[in-house]
C-alpha cells in the first residue's frame, strides 16, 4: 500500500478531541448495545479480549512516545496534516483514509443504490469520548453512533489489534475506518434501522442479525477496498498510488483476528455460535474477500444469503 505524498489531507473530515478530557466516566467493561436502537453503538467488540489477555481498556499511548501518539486541536491537526511529513504521521495517513472511504461511497451510493452520500466526520479522542449514544471509553474499540452520524476511535487501538489480537498490518487501519464507515452508509439505506425492527420482532435472532448487519460491513470494506486506488482528494489528487495483494492478505488478516470465535479463543472461552455477533473469523473473510472481488456493494446481501 502506497499513499500518495502529493494528496491533500482533508482534516474537515475529522473532529479532534485528543487532549479535550474525554468524555467523563467512560463505558469500561459494558459490551458494545448492537442493534439497540438510534441510541446504540455499532463497532469492534474487541474490549472483553483486550482486557482479559492483559491489554486492560481506556488505553491512550502508542507505546513508543513518537510522533504517531499525536493529538490536540483540530488546527494543530489541520498544520500537521499539512507538511511535508504528514504521511510519516498516524493520524494524517488516518485522515487520508477517511477521505479515500468517503470519496468512494460519495460516487458508489449514487451509482449502486440511487441514494446520495451524507458525509460522516470521523472522531479522534483518548481515553473516554461523549457521544450520542452516551459515554463510551477507549475499551470499546472503534464504533459509529447512529444517534450522532459519526465514527468515533482512539488511535491506540491500532497497537491493541497488533500487539494483543495479532493484526499488525498497516493495510488493518483502513480496514477498520472502511468497516465502520459501512455502518454509516448502513444507516443511510435504513438497514440498520430495519434490522433493528427485526431485532425486535424476533429476538431469538437478535445475534444473528448482528452479525449480519457486521458482515455486510465487512463486505463493503472490502469493495471500497477494491476501489480505493480510484478515489481522489478534492483537487482531483489520487489518494493512493497502489494497494496489493499484500494489503488485502492483511485486510483478511485482521478480519480474522477478530472473529467472534477467535476473540472467545483468546478470552479462554469455548466458542459458542449462539453468542456470535460480528460473525466468525471465515465468514468475516469470506464477506471481505466477496466485496473486493465482486468491486460493488451490491454483492453484499447477506441479510438474502445464508451465512
Amino acid at each position: 500500500m502506497e499513499l500518495n505524498e502529493n494528496a491533500q489531507v482533508d482534516t474537515d473530515q475529522v473532529t479532534d478531541r485528543r487532549g479535550s478530557g474525554g468524555g467523563g466516566g467512560g463505558l469500561s467493561g459494558i459490551p458494545i448495545p448492537i442493534g439497540g436502537g438510534k441510541g446504540a453503538w455499532i463497532g469492534f467488540a474487541v474490549f472483553l479480549v483486550i482486557s482479559l489477555i492483559g491489554g486492560g481498556v481506556g488505553l491512550n499511548s502508542m507505546g513508543d512516545g513518537s510522533s504517531d501518539s499525536g493529538g490536540g486541536s483540530g488546527e494543530s491537526l489541520s498544520q500537521e496534516c499539512s507538511g511535508s511529513a504528514k504521511l510519516e504521521q498516524l493520524e494524517c495517513r488516518n485522515v487520508l483514509y477517511v477521505n479515500s472511504i468517503q470519496d468512494y461511497w460519495k460516487d458508489a451510493l449514487p451509482q449502486h443504490f440511487g441514494d446520495q452520500y451524507t458525509e460522516s466526520d470521523t472522531v479522534f479522542f483518548e481515553q473516554a469520548v461523549s457521544t450520542g449514544c452516551g459515554n463510551a471509553d477507549s475499551g470499546v474499540g472503534p464504533f459509529y453512533c447512529p444517534a450522532d452520524d459519526l465514527v468515533y476511535i482512539d488511535l491506540s487501538f491500532y497497537r491493541q489489534l497488533a500487539d494483543q489480537l495479532g493484526a499488525p498490518g498497516e493495510f488493518a487501519q483502513p480496514y477498520v475506518l472502511a468497516h465502520e464507515y459501512g455502518h454509516h452508509v448502513q444507516d443511510l439505506l435504513g438497514t440498520e434501522a430495519e434490522m433493528r425492527r427485526g431485532q425486535e420482532r424476533d429476538p431469538g435472532a437478535a445475534n444473528e442479525l448482528s452479525v449480519k448487519l457486521e458482515l455486510q460491513a465487512d463486505c463493503y470494506a472490502g469493495a471500497w477496498a477494491k476501489n480505493a486506488t480510484g478515489t481522489d482528494d478534492a483537487s482531483g489528487q489520487k489518494i493512493f498510488k497502489s494497494i496489493t495483494e499484500k494489503d488485502i492478505q492483511e485486510g483478511l488478516d485482521t478480519a480474522a483476528a477478530i472473529g467472534d470465535d477467535t476473540l472467545q479463543k483468546k478470552s479462554g472461552n469455548p466458542v459458542d455460535e449462539a453468542a456470535f455477533t460480528h460473525g466468525s473469523s471465515a465468514d468475516r473473510q469470506k464477506w471481505f474477500r466477496t466485496g473486493y472481488d465482486s468491486g460493488g456493494p451490491k454483492s453484499c446481501d447477506t441479510f438474502g444469503s445464508a451465512l
